[in-house]
């Protein structure tokens, strides 16, 4: 565990250092939990003022939870492995969502999938110049989890649906346009930084260090993204079909590589979501999902295609997507609907 993740107190700051720059810093099971452990220790902890989240390598803080062993334990049967990873995974970013002191995350590269379930919930979220942050998972067969619906479905306009149905990467400007992150500062001065959070305690050390203008080319499309991403999926096919431009066929090209059922679920998702302020609804809904997402959706077959194959020519399960499958996806699990018990003992 050490060497994945290095957890510790300096000054009077929680430090959590992910720990695997080759793989991206991919978040495994065991890393999620330790995270999850050391919350719970220093909630209470008054020699601890605040938390303090990086990682080390230069390419990425986090480009997304480790899938390797979720697709061998699903291809051999055993649904419930990945049902355990999520739901535990989920409690954690409920944790950090709603810690009661601050929690500065610094993401530096990409941030994907786990790595924005584990950075972009916290109460202070710093990015930097090469910051790309991008929710991918349609184009696996899941749909955009660890919270991440909620993000996407307070975002403007229709800017969600586009994030979470062509994948679309997103720089510092656009992260903080869209509400994935705080604070855009050059990446020179987050060692200070970090140092000036452990002597002190004090949040306040973040005043004034962010840049006070960043470029947001995502927004400059903003009219374009809600006329041509309104509707249901089929309303937004043949929209992106008739549109003229670069912009428009790049999104048509996402779209049409990603699976047809998890991008419909993303958008009922997102439309349940309109006004929903608690995360915890978020990520029980994702967890409908996800839980089913083996056995009933196109998870296997996308991680087949995009990772362990890498042939990029999955054999997704619909074309048309009627609303009985949706439906049938984000139907209440009864007895093993997500809950958060735990979290309030």
């Amino acid at each position: 565990m050490s060497e994945e993740i290095d957890i510790r107190i300096v000054g009077k700051a929680g430090r959590i250092t992910l720990n695997r720059p080759k793989a991206l810093n991919s978040l495994t099971y065991d890393m999620a939990m330790a995270i999850d452990a050391a919350l719970k220790d220093w909630a209470g902890d008054p020699a601890v003022a605040l938390v303090v989240i990086d990682a080390e390598g230069d390419k990425a803080f986090c480009a997304g939870g480790d899938i390797q062993q979720l697709y061998e334990r699903g291809t051999a049967g055993d649904y419930a492995y990945g049902q355990t990873f999520w739901r535990d995974e989920y409690r954690l970013n409920a944790r950090l969502s709603e810690f009661p002191k601050p929690i500065v995350s610094f993401m530096q590269g990409f941030v994907m999938g786990g790595g924005v379930g584990v950075g972009c919930h916290v109460s202070h979220r710093v990015v930097e110049d090469a910051t790309q942050i991008a929710m991918p998972e349609c184009g696996i067969g899941l749909v955009p989890d660890v919270g991440g619906s909620l993000l996407l479905a307070r975002a403007p306009g229709r800017l969600g649906a586009y994030l979470g149905l062509t994948a679309a990467r997103m720089g510092p400007g656009d992260a903080i346009a869209t509400g994935f992150a705080d604070l855009h500062i050059g990446r020179d001065h987050w060692g200070g930084l970090i140092s000036d959070l452990e002597n002190t305690g004090d949040i306040s050390a973040l005043d004034g260090k962010a840049h006070a203008n960043s470029a947001t080319p995502l927004m400059e499309n903003f009219t374009q993204v809600n006329d041509l991403f309104t509707g249901d999926l089929e309303a937004i096919r043949a929209a992106l079909a008739a549109a003229e431009g670069d912009f428009a066929a790049s999104a048509a090209k996402a779209v049409g590589r990603n699976s047809p059922l998890a991008m419909a679920c993303t958008l009922e998702m997102l439309a349940r979501l309109e006004g929903v302020t608690d995360l915890r609804e978020a990520l029980a809904l994702e967890y409908r999902f996800t839980a089913r997402a083996m056995e009933h959706g196109d998870f296997l077959e996308g991680i087949r295609a995009q990772i362990i194959d890498r042939d990029r020519n999955p054999q997704w399960k619909h074309d048309t997507v009627a609303a009985g499958d949706v439906a049938a996806m984000l139907a209440p699990l009864g007895a093993e609907e997500l809950t958060f018990e735990e979290e309030r003992s």
